[in-house]
């Protein structure tokens, strides 16, 4: 998501991109916008899946109509067990520079997706965040001062108030200099790799967990999360029909010009197939941000449109969104086929990744609706 920021800030100052449940005052779409449940075109047809308590009939998803909102995700659970901690370490990171931690009493956990946070919850040092960035939605940490303006970038003041001992952040919040400033300050800083990938995952995991003394916490808990995604993964492939759903991950904020598709470098192809669709942007040759005009729309033509929540409500709802050139041209449009990803794991992956596959593939497959 890295190439969605630098992007967006190329297209001037007027666009404040936000991304991740960061929407400046988001217009609520009208009441007959925000319907959260789905139904078939033709009320008849039906495919037989299995269920997670058994098998169970779910609809035809190529036939599902209207709009799904995917129910969000409570805080991470820490991971269980007696874990040493083994600190000063001296690390590496992902910009080489050589970072000594010795204290982790007092942590910033800092990047546009929110997964950060969400990792270090899941070691066990929840209970040492400071302050967050408006993509840390844990309930946790809803107390927390956010350290964050416009959107993504750093508050320098607001962070050395916290005095905070370690941070944890990548560049995909800035600006640059206010994290280089930070670490001139003598305040260890940990820069980690951006990319947030369900590949990503373990790295991302024990990166973070070695950056705090916790090794041992971070092997158990890149075990559990894959231990997780597979079972995630078995549960999803008895709901997924024989022919995939051609689905794309569209980026929308506000009622202007603000509006892309995500490629497969952004995290949204993964999240597609990791949930049994076709990403029919990376088969159009789309790897990462590109303009939704409707040329491309319709080129891509999906059956289902995948955006966040928060994106959605900016743009006037589902009403909105329509109006998009392109958008009402599509199969998806045409149905009015859209899942609706809470802005805060939309592409977060991590230490939750197996829930969020779940609470996706059940919006996308109707699974409630048929329980």
């Amino acid at each position: 998501m890295k190439k969605l920021r630098a992007f967006s800030l190329a297209l001037g100052a007027s666009f404040t991109l936000l991304l991740t449940g960061c929407g400046a005052d988001p217009t609520s779409p009208p009441a007959s916008d925000n319907k959260t449940s789905t139904s078939t075109s033709d009320g008849t047809s039906t495919q037989a899946q299995a269920a997670e308590s058994g098998k169970s009939s779910l609809p035809d998803p190529a036939r599902l109509t209207g709009i799904s909102q995917v129910a969000d995700i409570g805080d991470p659970v820490p991971i269980e067990g007696s874990f040493a901690q083994k600190l000063p370490v001296t690390l590496t990171d992902y910009e080489h520079n050589s970072v000594t931690v010795s204290d982790t009493s007092r942590i910033l956990a800092l990047d546009i997706n929110g997964t950060l946070s969400r990792t270090v919850i899941a070691l066990g040092y929840g209970d040492r965040l400071v302050g967050r960035t408006v993509s840390s939605t844990e309930k946790a940490l809803q107390s927390l001062p956010v350290v964050t303006e416009n959107g993504h970038s750093i508050n320098t003041e607001a962070i050395i108030a916290l005095n905070p001992t370690v941070i944890l952040a990548d560049r995909s919040v800035g600006p640059p200099e206010s994290l280089d400033q930070l670490r001139a300050m003598g305040i260890p800083v940990v820069l980690v790799d951006p990319a947030r990938s369900i590949s990503h995952t373990r790295t991302l995991i024990e990166t973070v967990a070695h950056a705090l003394g916790a090794d041992e916490a971070g092997k158990a808990l890149a075990q559990r999360t894959e231990s997780e995604i597979a079972s995630a993964q078995e549960q999803i492939a008895q709901w997924t029909p024989a022919q995939p759903l051609d689905i794309a991950f569209l980026y929308v904020r506000g009622t202007a010009g603000i509006f892309f598709i995500l490629g497969s470098e952004d995290g949204a192809g993964e999240l597609i197939t990791h949930v049994g669709g076709r990403d029919v942007a990376s088969e159009h040759g789309i790897t990462s941000v590109a303009p939704a005009n409707a040329e491309a729309l319709v080129a891509l033509n999906p059956q289902v449109i995948f955006v966040m929540k928060n994106g959605l409500e900016s743009t006037d709802g589902l009403t909105g969104l329509l109006a998009r050139p392109g958008v009402a041209q599509t199969r998806a449009g045409e149905h009015q086929r859209v899942v609706v990803i809470p802005d805060g794991i939309s592409l977060a992956f991590g230490p939750q990744t197996g829930e969020i596959l779940l609470a996706v593939a059940r919006a996308l497959y109707g699974v409630d609706e048929a329980q």
